[in-house]
């Protein structure tokens, strides 16, 4: 799981910089929950490209 992470990181950094064309919009979303049963964290992190938004949950 922390390899495929570390790849997407670095998927999201490079295609960011433009190096490869127009640059990408990266997005990071973070959520805490709390309830009656603990405290729960969540998140995303994405790309965005004209209309395409591709985004991962963690």
């Amino acid at each position: 799981m922390t390899r495929i992470l570390m790849f997407l990181g670095v998927a999201v950094v490079l295609s960011a910089c433009g190096a490869d064309g127009e640059p990408v919009r990266p997005s990071l979303n973070a959520g805490l929950g709390l309830s009656s049963s603990g405290v729960h964290v969540g998140g995303a992190v994405g790309v965005s490209k004209g209309p395409v938004t591709l985004s991962v949950g963690l």
